[in-house]
């Protein structure tokens, strides 16, 4: 290894050049439009929602008008001087995001011809935006989210779900807006970066329909409260209206850009790592699947990893967590790096594992990193790693080695990102 160089910051520090590439004051400015001849609103939401709005601000002309709304995480907020910023809850909706929801749906019904609407889409906007159709109370709504959380449902999953229970998912934001131009600007936080299941998709076309979604609540046995049940039922009889389909009109004057992904992220570490002079790969950005399994594959490929040298293995996704009805605390990172150092037990090993938000499930940590002698100070401590990682108790183990990573709100978000090192002397 470079001499000088301490594995917990280059961890660390590679982490931060991953969230850095998808700053948006970095990774916005080049996607806007020119300002219309009428007026422009901003819309949208998502964890990266108040930073994408800022940046907005910062590169609008003075002269132009601009006004707006979005919705973002509690304590993910702004300063911001023409544009609202509304804080509500996730991955829970709340009444907040619902109120900030029904009034971007009536703002941008009132846009005409020379008008555009400007909206900012980022991981997080599903929640952040759910007001339910009409027949479907906020409280149903949460019941049946939490459920698919705990089932281990993808975001993919319970997406396709959301699209069909909200009024601005699933392409009914660009619907109300049909009459003017409109641009939508993603970060994205879903593996294969589509843009129908980044915030269920509020300005794409959703080839999903309420079979599929009732299909997919039946697939996790998830209970239907009565009005979720008579809703899906009698949209799929033709008694409703489904969301707008690929090839509706309200899409012909809307266009969708994704301006940060997991891969230039990744990237962006990898480029971190051999400026340092340690070889990087990045493996993958698409992982996806549960967080245990996952960290046994990771385990298995490190094992058979024969080069003396140090290397960094870098990958990126979003893994999953089945909880039981009893369970500690914890996010999808910690768990993953839990059940890794178990799996590479007498191997020496560094890892990190954090999600680009800076927030692990609903935690305060972003994720955390372990070392070669985890186990061993875990042991010393009277700490079983197995029982931890039985009860999903991730953050207290790594809490007690004083190992988690905290970063706050990053205010943006492209996944998990994840890294081992291996060959070090």
């Amino acid at each position: 290894m470079p001499a000088g160089l301490n594995p917990r910051t280059l961890l660390l520090d590679s982490f931060h050049a991953a969230v850095a590439a998808a700053d948006p004051a970095r990774v916005l400015p080049p996607h806007l439009p020119d300002p219309p001849q009428g007026r422009t609103l901003v819309v949208g939401g998502g964890k990266a929602a108040a930073s994408m709005a800022a940046a907005v601000e910062n590169h609008w002309p003075a002269d132009a008008p601009l006004s707006g709304l979005v919705v973002t995480r509690y304590q993910h907020s702004l300063p911001t001087r023409r544009i609202e910023v509304v804080e509500a809850s996730h991955p829970l909706p709340d009444g907040r995001g619902e109120a900030a929801a029904l009034r971007m749906l009536e703002l941008a019904a009132q846009l005409g011809e020379d008008d555009l609407l400007l909206a900012l889409i980022s991981g997080g906007g599903s929640s952040l935006l759910a007001a339910p159709v009409e027949g479907i109370t906020l409280k149903a709504l949460r019941q049946v989210t939490k459920a698919l959380l705990h089932a281990g449902a993808t975001i993919q999953d319970i997406n396709t779900v959301r699209k069909h229970l909200t009024r601005l998912s699933g392409g009914r934001l660009a619907q109300a807006a049909q009459h003017a131009q409109g641009r939508t600007l993603i970060i994205s936080d879903v593996v294969g970066d589509d843009p129908t299941h980044i915030a269920s998709g509020p300005c794409t076309p959703d080839p999903t329909t309420c079979a599929d979604a009732l299909d997919r609540l039946k697939h996790f046995g998830i209970p239907l409260p009565a009005g979720i049940r008579y809703f899906l039922d009698a949209c799929i009889e033709g008694h409703g209206s489904d969301t707008p389909k690929p090839g509706d009109t309200c899409f012909a004057r809307m266009e969708n850009r994704i301006i940060a992904t997991a891969h230039n992220s990744l990237s962006a570490a990898c480029q971190f790592f051999e400026q340092h002079g340690i070889r990087a790969w990045v493996l993958s950005e698409r992982i996806n699947g549960d967080a245990q399994a996952i960290a046994q594959q990771h385990a298995a490929l490190v094992r058979s990893c024969t080069s003396g040298q140090p290397l960094a293995l870098i990958t990126g996704g979003e893994t999953t967590v089945t909880l039981s009805s009893s369970h500690g605390r914890g996010g999808r990172n910690t768990e993953y790096l839990l059940a890794f150092s178990l799996a590479m037990q007498g191997i020496p090993a560094w890892a990190i594992a954090c999600d680009t938000d800076g927030i692990d499930g609903s935690e305060d940590n972003a994720g955390a990193i372990i070392t070669p002698d985890t186990l061993i100070r875990a042991m010393a401590q009277g700490l079983r790693a197995s029982d931890y990682l039985d009860r999903h108790d991730s953050y207290g183990f790594f809490s007690r080695l004083g190992d988690l990573v905290h970063t706050g709100p990053t205010l943006t978000n492209v996944n998990d990102y994840r890294a081992v090192l291996i060959g070090l002397n």
